[in-house]
């Protein structure tokens, strides 16, 4: 099994002391914690994408960039590339940069995005996200194979024996499509054969688990070998300590801050109570192998070989975050990668090819 650390780089009042970062120094928590994945040995590191508050996390290739230049071994994902919202072929030129700054250590993560706000930023409707998200797929995944692409395409302009560069240096790159709550983006990544992601984190597990099981069909009728399917999936929290006492005695006030805030946004908890939410959802929050049980118990529902943990402290202290995140590198996720396969698939940078003349 492989771990990725991730941030969506909220901007929002520590649940507990009610504290706002400046906006400078939330970066550079987010780049020390990039560094700390890669010292603790976690084996990707991510980024998501938001176009709306309290987000920070509008320009993912930039901070990825900055976290390839201090890092050196750490694979970088988007988590996750909001397809719908962008052009594909200035999606490819960022992304085609990274990976090549990077020495190829880029994944990406896809998916169509969601909030209303961002949305009407950037004049997406409900009706034709996913075929936004579907279209800028095809082309960004054909720019990124082929020297030159032509489409008839409907959201943006239409592309004639068009080039774009640089070339990158992972010849094909490793794209997972993001799954929360809809088939389109489970369809999607069945038609192609590419790796599934399940985002995994705002319910209890059956939706999440009817949608991978959903993605597993689908790929068998796309005629792929099912020996080639890779399904990630994210978690709604982490602190792990000696003891499962511990644990909830110190995770209780961030879950209450964070209850706290859903409610001030006007938003229904899925989860009312901490008991509830450690039972019903992904928080992996306990002792070490309390930790290793729930895991197991989800890989038994979804399969999966990869899984992320929050890479923010998200109302813990520095302190005990570091701890946790200590405790599960050293107790959990080796008994885990023992137990639980890899992905059918090299873990290190993807083949490259040489670069097509320039013509």
């Amino acid at each position: 099994m492989r771990f990725l650390a991730i941030t969506l780089i909220v901007h929002a009042p520590d649940p507990v002391t009610g504290a706002l970062k400046p906006t400078a120094a939330r970066f550079r928590e987010v780049l020390d914690n990039a560094l700390l994945a890669e010292e603790l040995g976690f084996d990707g590191f991510g980024v998501g994408e938001r176009h709306e508050w309290p987000f920070l996390s509008s320009s993912p290739p930039v901070v990825l960039s900055h976290i390839a230049a201090l890092t050196s071994r750490i694979r970088l994902f988007t988590a996750v590339t909001t397809l719908s919202l962008l052009d594909p072929v200035r999606a490819y030129e960022d992304y085609a940069t990274l990976d090549l700054l990077s020495g190829g250590r880029l994944e990406l993560i896809i998916g169509k995005g969601n909030g209303t706000a961002q949305r009407e930023l950037f004049h997406v409707t409900p009706e034709d996200q996913w075929d936004r998200n579907a279209e800028s797929y095809d082309v960004f995944r054909r720019l990124w194979r082929e020297g030159r692409v032509t489409a008839d395409t409907r959201f943006r302009p239409a592309l004639k024996d068009a080039q774009a560069w640089p070339r990158p240096l992972q010849q094909p790159i490793r794209v997972w499509h993001g799954s929360a709550t809809s088939k389109e983006s489970v369809d999607l990544a069945a038609r192609y054969g590419d790796p599934l992601f399940s985002a995994n984190v705002t319910h209890p597990v059956e939706p999440y688990a009817e949608l991978v099981r959903h993605y597993r069909e689908r790929w068998v009728h796309h005629a792929h070998d099912p020996a080639g399917i890779a399904v990630g999936a994210g978690t709604a929290g982490l602190y792990v300590a000696p003891t499962s006492q511990e644990a909830v005695a110190v995770y209780r006030p961030v879950f209450e801050g964070r209850l706290a805030f859903q409610k001030r946004l006007g938003l229904q908890p899925v989860f009312p109570t901490l008991e509830d939410f450690l039972a019903r959802s992904s928080a992996l929050v306990g002792s070490p192998q309390q930790v290793v049980d729930k895991v197991h118990r989800y890989h038994e529902r979804f399969g999966h070989t990869v899984l992320h943990v929050h890479a923010d402290a998200g109302g813990l202290s520095r302190d005990r975050h570091r701890r946790s995140l200590e405790l599960f590198q050293s107790e959990v996720a080796p008994v885990l990668r023992r137990a639980i396969p890899d992905p059918p698939f090299a873990w290190g940078p993807a083949p490259s090819s040489p670069e097509p003349a320039h013509r």
